[in-house]
């Protein structure tokens, strides 16, 4: 079964116990780590069986895949930063060149939710280890960050102008969804998500096991920074979205669907 994930320390976490065999049931894997900028276009062609993406590319992807209520990335506090090199107001955005780490991320989605009325005049999509250093060297006014580095961006000087989780969370009194793990249609998809669900329950029940599985992908990041960003973006709506978690995704979608961002 070809499964693909991010290498984030989120990621590697849930699929753990799937990939190294220890999911009572579930069949062996043939894994691919690519960021989420890069599945979100890559499972256009149908080739994952089960796939990472951004919520915000669900409308491209629907017609081959089906959303599943387990294993991805949405809650509460863990959205994403707007920073810049210094204290300005958000209205300095507008005509700004703004760095962003891909253009279907969810991340990239509510910025352009935020940033309607004073939209940035360039946007530049470059790799994300790029983004904090291109911003305090100058290279960019702002930039759109997401995951380790709501921990890290002090560290490069920067300032956050906006964290689009709260201005959501305000807004919409919703949880952020950020990232999807969808099934090809044709699939099991009750098995699939009883084999995630099961390696998300070995993971919170074994959290030593995958220690050396989640470094060894983790880009240098500190045991400081794994452990935050794991508690942060693993929880209880990793285990099934329920209820709460449909409307959130539900209302990002149409209300993008609204001011043409994405297809409804």
């Amino acid at each position: 079964m070809k499964l693909a994930f991010s290498p984030c320390p989120n990621d590697t976490f849930v699929f753990h116990a799937w990939v190294h065999g220890l999911v009572d049931g579930a069949p062996p894997v043939d894994v691919t780590y690519a960021d989420v900028d890069v599945t979100n276009t890559a499972a256009l062609d149908g080739t994952f069986d089960i796939v990472k993406v951004s919520y915000a590319a669900l409308p491209w992807l629907l017609d081959k895949y089906e959303l599943l209520p387990c294993g991805g990335a949405l809650g509460r506090g863990c959205g994403p930063l707007v920073l810049t090199a210094d204290d300005r107001p958000a209205s300095d955005i507008a005509g700004a060149t703004v760095a962003v780490p891909g253009d279907r991320t969810t991340a990239y989605l509510l910025f352009r939710l935020w940033a309607r009325g004073f939209e940035p005049g360039r946007i530049e999509v470059v790799p994300f280890h790029e983004i904090m250093p291109g911003v305090a060297a100058g290279r960019f006014d702002a930039g759109l960050v997401i995951h380790e580095a709501r921990f890290t961006y002090r560290d490069h000087g920067l300032t956050c102008l906006a964290d689009l989780g709260e201005w959501w969370e305000s807004t919409t009194g919703h949880p952020i969804p950020l990232g999807a793990i969808l099934a090809r249609k044709g699939l099991d998809t009750t098995a699939i998500a009883s084999w995630i669900r099961s390696s998300v329950e070995y993971a919170w029940a074994n959290p030593d096991a995958s220690a050396a599985y989640v470094a060894e992908h983790a880009q240098e990041l500190s045991a400081d920074v794994t452990r935050q960003h794991i508690e942060l973006y693993v929880n209880e709506y990793t285990r099934d979205l329920g209820v709460d978690g449909r409307a959130a995704i539900d209302v990002l979608l149409r209300r993008a669907a609204d001011a043409g961002l994405v297809p409804g």
